[in-house]
């Protein structure tokens, strides 16, 4: 059996322009794969690399890393998912823009019923990325209650998930956002101190909250803009952690520099390196869930877009007029 689906493409990289939705005909899942009818999509800053080439794919592309919707079919050797299940993922391949695909089932997870198909949608690769961001991505003096830690974009969705779940932690978090708007929405999720970057020197606003200490770790999403300086707010030791790169690839640099800055450590993050695994997507996505349905951790969703909107989508997006999450629906 065979259906027809839209699917939103790009048959070469560049602007929101390029953005094009396609009919493609969908079929069975094979060994290992389910085919899953989206009820919502989210949008993702990943999304916008696919799409511009700073993250080059085969054409035509199909893009979205994130979805939630209902089971359909399932291949042979899937376990965990059945026909008919409330179902939610962030995977590899691309593809999620459409209403509906077939997938590999591995990092497709079980929806619970008390959160709806937006709100799975929105909160799977942002969830978690800050699940492995707060729990995996640790400095080697380690993290704890009462620690400081720096988060760039902390209005943003991934951000203002880490907000409120750094605070349930006790982590002591401190947001940049560039604007007072976005300064106070992330103060209003958990943040403990926020820091306007476009106002602000950071750094030196950073070294006066800790007392001249410094943070722990920071977590930059920002890239370009922002790397250099977050080098002088950790303390010794500190971790410094790159997971994306909203103003730009971060520019080639020395090693030897990070010794006179107190011999620290740089790592570049992706979430599919953490999810490589049935087992580790289940217990990521389990621990994330937990948070959500008991309250700690709520999902905020400010802007939707209908699926023919998505050339809109990006260019909001791409230039980072949102905050919180952004879905498309169907």
């Amino acid at each position: 059996m065979t259906t027809s689906s839209r699917a939103v493409r790009i048959h070469q990289h560049g602007g929101p322009e390029e953005l094009v939705i396609d009919t493609v005909e969908v079929g069975e899942p094979g060994p290992g794969q389910v085919r899953i009818r989206h009820h919502a999509v989210g949008l993702n800053f990943i999304d916008v690399y696919q799409r511009s080439g700073l993250y080059p794919g085969t054409m035509p592309l199909a893009l979205g890393m994130e979805g939630a919707g209902v089971i359909e079919a399932v291949g042979e050797g899937v376990t965990h998912l059945k026909v008919g299940d409330r179902a939610a993922y962030a995977a590899n391949p691309p593809g999620s823009y459409s209403d509906v695909r077939v997938m590999p089932a591995m990092n497709v997870c079980q929806l619970p019923d008390a959160i709806d198909f937006e709100t799975g949608a929105a909160m799977m690769l942002k969830g978690l990325t800050a699940q492995y961001l707060l729990k995996r991505c640790r400095p080697v003096e380690g993290l704890e209650a009462g620690d400081f830690v720096l988060f760039h974009a902390a209005a943003g969705g991934v951000g203002l998930i880490a907000c409120q779940w750094a605070k349930a932690l006790g982590l002591r978090l401190i947001g940049t956002a560039g604007s007072a708007e976005k300064c106070a929405l992330a103060q209003e999720h958990g943040a403990e101190f926020t820091i306007n970057y476009r106002s602000e020197n950071f750094a030196a606003r950073v070294k006066e909250i800790t007392g001249g200490q410094g943070v722990k770790v920071v977590y930059d999403s920002v890239g370009k803009d922002t790397f250099d300086q977050s080098l002088d707010c950790l303390k010794p030791f500190g971790l410094m952690v790159s997971f994306g790169n909203a103003s730009g690839p971060v520019a080639p640099f020395a090693p030897g520099m990070l010794g006179p800055k107190g011999s620290i450590y740089v790592t570049r993050q992706t979430l599919f390196t953490h999810i490589s695994s049935r087992e580790r997507t289940q217990a990521m996505a389990d621990d994330l869930f937990a948070v959500v349905v008991g309250g700690q951790v709520k999902i905020r969703i400010d802007q939707r877009f209908a699926l023919t909107d998505v050339q809109a989508a990006h260019r909001s997006l791409e230039a980072r007029a949102t905050t919180g999450c952004t879905v498309l629906t169907l």
